[in-house]
């Protein structure tokens, strides 16, 4: 075996790819970064999508950044700056009557009783018990999950966390088991009555999750949303200003001046192992980069299915859980240029106003979360889709000419592969015109407002971004799939069957959202693996 090149060679610049080299290089490791792509950033980034006119392409919204790796990579001093929506989320319901979700209590309460005096009353009682399931898990984000059929350390691990929850009061214990395994309509239901606030809040049980409000777990992926925090306001939403490539181009500072070393156009062709253990990667040029390991920021079913170069290395358990490694969120992206800001019917007003600068999210009831699910397991899309709009210029003067806009557009529930073989290369356009009709109907001048477009169906995403399936959490939130099953038993430790060969991205606890957690946790590992 020749020499390696380096200690670590990295597989995708994503956030967690840079993260994680970040850490490694402190630690005093010789890192190597490849990235298919010409930019850093995997699905964390900005660009121009129409002349003057530029936006965060694929995540959009920042909050779950742990707090941590924002301090240890110094990234404030590096060129990130984060603001604050002035409130977190505006649902029009219909032509008169809308909701506004006010960071503050005393004013969503007093927004929420337009709807339901009930639900406002009950308002103060559901904060506090998101809080407490919120804290809980932002304790364990950071570290590694008790990794069954472990050593020591592991057992110490899962006592640890067992000591914790058992510090818990009995409601709270019950309260996170109730999180873990009910759906966001049931769990929500506990504490409101109207279709619309349970609708409302059940936006981020589906958010990412192919699945309908009333799926169980979906309460989980509701408290996953829940535990970021904005300049250490917890629970707070926001926006990077220069979107979201903001973060991962600090992060691209830091590592290289922290002597990694980072190719991008380097799309790799294979893992290469030797006597089950890696060595390196290949490039599709030809090239070899060994190293004494590799860490694969890229979903778990691309990697094993297609990278490594030696399927037999691994053990056929293994590979049929990753050939069953549920993908799929259901996401269908669109980016828009707008010469004038959406002027909604139950709010009219062309000039930028606090819902302007809010999550928008069309999906009036939980009904109309759940019809959207049942269409597009019918029809491959729903017939009245879910869009979140968030219009980040409202907030960001360098993404869009003066008095012009830039809106995302994160729409649900469109089926990963469509009935009857159809390929979303044939229903691309159609399913947009769909999408802005939907939002038209909501604010009649938005289509006559589009000046140019970006869509990206499911299949784009996997293909421009290695996202199965149009995946943005590299593998659904579910019981099975989730802590010390992610990706699957034994092998919680972001460490895999091939010796030398670790997952750091979101196919690994805690999951996916541009949180950074997984880059961190898996350094961690490495580290001590390598010194």
């Amino acid at each position: 075996m020749s020499k390696p090149d380096y200690d670590v060679v990295i597989v995708g610049a994503g956030h967690n790819g840079l993260v994680c080299a970040c850490y490694l290089a402190e630690a005093g490791l010789k890192v190597k970064v490849v990235e298919r792509r010409g930019v850093v950033g995997g699905a964390a980034v900005t660009e121009e999508f129409h002349p003057g006119f530029r936006n965060s392409v694929a995540s959009y919204t920042v909050s779950l950044l742990n707090p941590r790796v924002i301090y240890d990579l110094d990234l404030y001093d590096n060129g990130l700056k984060i603001v604050q929506r002035p409130i977190a989320n505006f649902w029009p319901i219909d032509n008169k009557r809308y909701l506004k979700l006010p960071f503050g209590l005393e004013e969503a309460q007093e927004s929420f009783s337009r709807i339901s005096t009930h639900d406002a009353a009950n308002l103060e009682d559901f904060y506090a018990a998101l809080e407490v399931a919120a804290d809980a898990l932002r304790g364990l984000v950071l570290e590694s999950p008790p990794n069954v059929g472990g050593g020591l350390l592991d057992l110490w691990r899962a006592l640890r966390l067992g000591g914790r929850l058992n510090r818990l009061k009995r409601e709270d214990q019950r309260l996170l088991l109730d999180l873990f395994t009910l759906s966001a309509e049931e769990f929500l239901g506990r504490w409101f009555e109207s279709p619309e606030v349970i609708g409302a809040f059940s936006f981020d049980g589906i958010v990412g999750f192919y699945g309908s409000p009333y799926t169980p777990g979906t309460a989980y992926v509701l408290l996953h949303h829940a535990f970021g925090e904005i300049n250490g306001n917890k629970g707070m939403w926001g926006h990077a200003i220069g979107g979201m490539g903001a973060i991962t181009e600090a992060m691209r500072r830091v590592a290289e001046a922290r002597g990694v070393s980072i190719s991008v156009g380097a799309p790799v062709e294979a893992v290469l192992t030797e006597d089950g253990k890696t060595c390196g990667v290949k490039l599709e040029s030809g090239r070899a980069i060994r190293a004494r390991s590799v860490a694969a920021n890229v979903n778990p079913k691309l990697l094993f299915q297609k990278l490594i170069d030696a399927p037999g290395a691994l053990p056929p358990d293994f590979r049929r859980r990753m050939d069953n490694w549920k993908c799929g969120s259901g996401t269908f992206r669109m980016n828009v240029a707008l010469s004038e800001l959406p002027d909604f019917t139950c709010l009219p007003g062309k000039e930028a106003a606090e819902h302007h600068k809010a999550g928008i999210i069309i999906g009036p009831t939980v009904d109309y979360l759940d019809q959207a699910y049942q269409d597009a397991r019918v029809y491959g899309w729903s017939r009245a889709p879910v869009v979140e709009i968030l219009i980040p210029s409202t907030l960001d003067e360098t993404l869009a000419p003066e008095g012009k806009h830039v809106a995302s557009l994160f729409c649900q529930q469109f089926a990963p592969e469509l009935p009857d073989g159809r390929s979303w290369d044939d229903a691309r356009d159609e399913a947009a015109e769909l999408v802005i009709d939907t939002v038209t109907h909501f604010a009649p001048n938005f289509r006559d407002a589009i000046i140019a477009q970006q869509i990206m169906s499911p299949l784009d995403l996997e293909r421009e971004f290695g996202l199965i399936g149009g995946d943005i959490f590299h593998g659904a939130l579910t019981l099975n799939q989730m802590f010390s099953a992610r990706p699957m038993l034994g092998y919680a430790d972001y460490r895999t069957p091939i010796k030398g060969l670790y997952l750091c991205g979101s196919g690994a606890h805690p999951g996916g959202g541009v949180t950074g957690a997984p880059g961190h946790n898996a350094a961690k590992t490495i580290i001590r693996d390598l010194k």
